[in-house]
């Protein structure tokens, strides 16, 4: 299957025009052949909007996402401030089981911290050069990746910094969604919550990208029910007997981000 893969992308490649896009439905269709109850999802109005460009999810739940860039980036470490740094830094932050790829090589991240990497091809004058005695170690990282159990939170701070992350990647995917929105004269799902935001509760609001998302992350903090963020429960024990005091220090962390719309 890696084999395939990499014939097709080196296909594609070798035409001279190919962009990051051209490759998407190729590592998509590898990812579900490797893991068969795993779905890759690519949605390109998503990715426009600021949002990874694959998320991954078994029987309806994220397990993992996916940023991919063009064959050969230079950047693929996020380490340029003239390259992707700002929105590396953004993912490491706020998605906990993350992979930066160029479709050859495959960084890996856990908790904002890079495991590993491997490629499993190389560039050469004559095209993709496969290195097939990487391959045994890419499929099991994959297949560990995909089976990352989300951690149990136990402490408020913990807590409130990992939904700050989520908070601000979120208000960042709605501000862009809406500019979209008012740049190609739409009216979005979104655009309509806006607007109904607007006339029932806040009617002079100026920052509802940011209020948005920190409602729902308290909303989630507080709830005693799983979260519906991801699969796992935000909530254990008596977690808010035990840390309140230090639970409502800790959530000025969501106040972090403040952008007008």
């Amino acid at each position: 299957m890696i084999s395939k893969y990499l014939d097709n992308i080196n296909q594609r490649y070798r035409l001279g025009n190919a962009t990051e896009h051209t490759f998407r439905g190729d590592l998509q269709q590898l990812i579900e052949s490797l893991i068969p109850d795993v779905r890759a999802t690519n949605e390109p109005k998503r990715q426009k909007c600021g949002a990874p460009d694959y998320i991954l999810t078994k029987k309806d739940i994220p397990v993992g996402f996916i940023e991919a860039k063009d064959i050969g980036d230079t950047d693929l470490e996020g380490t340029k401030k003239t390259g992707h740094k700002e929105q590396f830094d953004r993912y490491r932050a706020s998605l906990n089981n993350l992979i930066f790829t160029d479709y050859i090589q495959f960084n890996f991240y856990r908790d904002g911290q890079l495991l590993t990497k491997v490629a499993i091809g190389e560039i050469t004058d004559k095209g993709i050069k496969p290195l097939p005695e990487n391959f045994a170690q890419f499929e099991n990282l994959i297949r560990n990746f995909c089976n990352t159990i989300g951690q149990t939170i136990k402490s408020s701070k913990k807590l409130s910094e990992m939904m700050a992350g989520k908070a601000r990647l979120l208000s960042d995917v709605i501000e862009k969604s809406l500019t979209s929105d008012n740049t190609n004269n739409e009216d979005s799902t979104l655009k309509d919550q806006m607007n109904a935001f607007k006339q029932i509760l806040i009617h002079d609001i100026t920052h509802f990208v940011s209020a948005y998302p920190a409602s729902f992350a308290s909303c989630c903090i507080r709830c005693k029910d799983p979260c519906p963020f991801s699969s796992h429960s935000l909530y254990t024990g008596d977690f808010f007997h035990k840390d309140s005091q230090d639970h409502y220090r800790h959530m000025k962390n969501l106040q972090y981000f403040r952008i007008s719309a």
